[in-house]
């Protein structure tokens, strides 16, 4: 009963709050006017075909250690959730592993508290991860990535009512004008991550394929460089020629 009581209240309050605020999705530092890769963390990913320089790369937590195999120095933008930086789980642990030493260009934490952000910065360099942009996105800018770009609303009360950090940087491509959104490493239907061995089950699988599946069928501009993800989810497949 109690539980039920606190949920009820947690839903009215974020509604409430939401519709208060009105607020902006995320912007990006630039206008996105050529193909933006979005790399995800799940075990099988592909170079995109034709990938040159003038390509914008998005990476999701560890997922950067995907795109050093390209030979790609550092991303544009890399999206951190906020527990990647203290976080004492495995997956963690494994984020700040691969991360170490690295950089990126703009740098997206998700829900770490905006008052905090010395402590961030303190976390970042615990781990010496650079950047040469820190944004903090709070949980109703990204809530409005949703509803903004999907028309799809979601007041973030459980794993399943959200979407991946992958699909938020879908979204957020979308939403700063990217002309094509190609995907790898981005697979609600595996387990695991690149960046290591411990096969953890993958969360938001519902609401990630309920969002694919909404923009694929409003024609929106997302591909894949990886086949069983095009034959699984109907994503269509990136040949380079789809510029």
């Amino acid at each position: 009963m109690g539980s039920w009581i606190s949920d009820a209240r947690k839903r009215i309050y974020r509604n409430l709050k939401y519709r208060i605020m009105r607020p902006d999705p995320p912007a990006a530092p630039f206008r996105f006017n050529s193909p933006v890769v979005v790399v995800g963390s799940a075990p099988v990913s592909n170079r995109p075909a034709g990938l040159d320089e003038s390509f914008r790369i998005i990476t999701v937590n560890g997922s950067q250690s995907v795109i050093a195999k390209w030979g790609v120095d550092a991303p544009d933008i890399t999206m951190m959730m906020f527990n990647q930086v203290e976080g004492t789980t495995a997956n963690a642990i494994e984020v700040r592993r691969v991360l170490k030493g690295q950089r990126t260009g703009t740098l997206y934490v998700f829900l770490w508290r905006k008052d905090d952000r010395a402590r961030l910065e303190e976390g970042l360099r615990a781990f010496d991860y650079k950047f040469d942009r820190l944004e903090i996105v709070d949980r109703y800018e990204r809530m409005a990535l949703l509803d903004r770009v999907a028309d799809l609303r979601s007041l973030e009360m459980d794993a399943d009512s959200k979407c991946s950090n992958g699909m938020n940087a879908v979204l957020f491509a979308l939403y700063n004008g990217a002309p094509a959104v190609i995907v790898t490493g981005i697979n609600p239907n595996s387990s695991g991550h690149v960046y290591n061995s411990t096969g953890l089950t993958r969360l938001h699988v519902q609401m990630d394929k309920v969002l694919v599946s909404k923009l694929i069928s409003e024609g929106r501009p997302i591909f894949t460089a990886d086949p069983p993800v095009s034959k699984e989810l109907g994503i269509p497949l990136w040949s380079g020629k789809n510029r």
